[in-house]
């Protein structure tokens, strides 16, 4: 089933929210509880990895984005295993570092899955809240 359209701005505005508070995770870890410095980064680089593909086709399933999103993620740890020459330079930028990381990690696999999740379920909080405003209502609790 296809999502009504996401407005892009929302989703542009929530990827900058999301991408300050992952470079904050990663520049100021000193200030915050070890689990988070050591996680949010990853959860928060997943969550990107969800809004920009929302982003890009705003009419895209949740389920088809999070597939996507997840494959895409899975594909780029896949590729810390490799180390040629070519890649370890893009790895030594800081953009390219922050994008295609540095070295495998199990626990990385399951930091996206936490970070696509939580996309799939304030996508999911929007879109009802957007639906009760268009009939008129007052937009439910996220936990009603």
């Amino acid at each position: 089933m296809m999502d009504r359209r996401r407005s892009r701005s929302r989703v542009f505005a929530a990827a900058i929210l999301v991408v300050a508070l992952g470079l904050s995770s990663r520049r100021f870890p000193e200030y915050q509880p070890r689990v988070v410095s050591l996680y949010a980064g990853d959860i928060l680089w997943a969550l990107v990895v969800y809004l920009g593909l929302t982003f890009v086709r705003p009419a895209i399933s949740r389920r088809m984005a999070a597939t996507l999103s997840l494959s895409f993620a899975l594909l780029i740890e896949i590729s810390q295993l490799y180390h040629a020459p070519w890649i370890d330079s893009l790895r030594a930028n800081r953009l390219g570092g922050l994008i295609l990381g540095f070295g495998f990690l199990w626990s990385d696999l399951i930091c996206y899955g936490v970070g696509i999740l939580i996309g799939v379920l304030v996508d999911e909080i929007f879109r009802k809240q957007s639906k009760t405003e268009d009939q008129g209502g007052i937009p439910p609790w996220p936990w009603q």
